[in-house]
C-alpha cells in the first residue's frame, strides 16, 4: 500500500471563480461529459476558470480495465448520434478558439466511435472555422481505417497517449504489444500529414533510461508534440504510486526531449494531456 505524502507542489486550490460553475452548469444543461470530471483531473479549476474543457465523447464507460484510470468500467450504454451537436453548442456557447475531443475507449463498436469523432471534428470546422480542434483518440484496436477516417475530417492535432513506459504496461493491465500498437497510431498519423501529440505519466516505477527510451520511440515513430505529468492514483483501486518526480526532474525530462527532437514538449507535476493544449500548438505554428 503506497503512504507517500504528496509533495507541496501537487497542491491546487479548490475553484471559486465564476467562469468554473458557469462552464459546469453549461456541460450539465447540454448533457456533455469531460475527462477533467470523468478523470479526475487536479486542474479542473484552473482550465475552468479559462473556460477550457476537454470534452469526453462516446459517452463515461470505458470497455477496457487500465489500472491508472479512474473513468468508468462496464458495459456502455447505447451509442448518441447526437452527441457531435451537443458539443458545438457548448463550443459556441463558451466561445472556445481551441477544442479538445476524447474519448472512452469502445471496443464494442465497429469503428470503436471513429464516426462520432470525424462528424464532431467537422461540425466545428464548419461552423467556426477560426477554431482549433485537437482530438485525443484511443487506439481503435491498431485498424488503420478509423484513423483514416478521423484525419479526413480534418483536425488539427492527432493526439495519442503511449502513456508509460513498455515494462510498465502490466502493471497497468496492459499487454506490452499495446504500446507498439500505440506507436503504431502515432507513426500511421504521421504519414497521413498530422500534427502529432502524445503523452506519458511518471511515478510507476520506470527508470530514467525507461523514460529516455519511451522518448526516442516516440521520436522514431513521428510523434512532434510532449506532455509528460506526475501519475497521481485517483482511487485506492488503481496502481499505488511508486515516487513523486520534483519540478526539476520534470525540467530535465522536458530538456530530455527536446534534444530528441520534439517540436515542443511540456512537462510538470500537473500536466496532463490537454493541458494549455492551445499554447502547445501555437509553439509549433511560430516555428514555421
Amino acid at each position: 500500500m503506497n503512504h507517500q505524502k504528496k509533495p507541496a507542489w501537487l497542491k491546487v486550490k479548490l475553484p471559486s471563480h465564476s467562469n468554473y460553475f458557469q462552464v459546469a452548469e453549461l456541460l450539465k444543461r447540454q448533457g456533455l461529459y469531460t475527462i477533467c470530471q470523468s478523470a479526475r483531473c487536479p486542474n479542473i479549476g484552473e482550465c475552468w476558470e479559462r473556460r477550457t474543457a476537454t470534452f469526453l465523447i462516446l459517452g463515461n464507460i470505458c470497455t477496457r480495465n487500465c489500472g491508472f484510470c479512474a473513468v468508468n468500467k462496464g458495459k456502455p450504454l447505447p451509442l448518441d448520434e447526437q452527441e457531435p451537436e451537443r458539443v458545438l453548442q457548448a463550443v459556441r456557447e463558451m466561445q472556445l478558439r481551441y477544442v479538445v475531443i476524447t474519448s472512452v475507449t469502445r471496443d464494442d463498436l465497429p469503428d470503436g466511435g471513429a464516426h462520432i469523432f470525424a462528424r464532431t471534428t467537422r461540425l466545428i470546422k464548419e461552423h467556426f472555422p477560426e477554431t482549433r480542434v485537437e482530438i485525443l483518440i484511443p487506439d481503435f484496436k491498431g485498424e488503420e481505417e478509423p484513423l483514416r477516417q478521423v484525419l479526413e475530417a480534418g483536425p488539427d492535432v492527432l493526439n495519442h497517449n503511449l502513456e508509460t513506459t513498455v515494462n510498465i504496461y502490466p502493471k497497468i493491465n496492459r499487454p506490452p504489444a499495446n504500446y507498439y500498437r500505440s506507436l503504431g497510431v502515432i507513426k500511421t498519423a504521421k504519414n497521413y500529414g498530422a500534427v502529432t501529440k502524445s503523452g506519458l505519466m511518471v511515478g510507476l516505477g520506470e527508470t530514467y533510461d525507461d523514460l529516455k527510451q519511451a522518448l526516442t520511440d516516440l521520436r522514431e515513430n513521428g510523434c512532434d508534440l510532449l506532455t509528460i505529468g506526475q501519475y497521481l492514483q485517483p482511487t485506492p483501486r488503481q496502481a499505488p504510486v511508486v515516487r513523486y518526480y520534483t519540478p526539476e526532474e520534470f525540467a530535465e525530462l522536458r530538456e530530455l526531449a527536446l534534444e530528441l527532437g520534439f517540436k515542443e514538449a511540456v512537462a510538470g507535476p500537473l500536466v496532463r494531456s490537454s493541458y494549455f493544449a492551445d499554447r502547445l500548438y501555437d509553439s509549433t505554428r511560430s516555428q514555421n
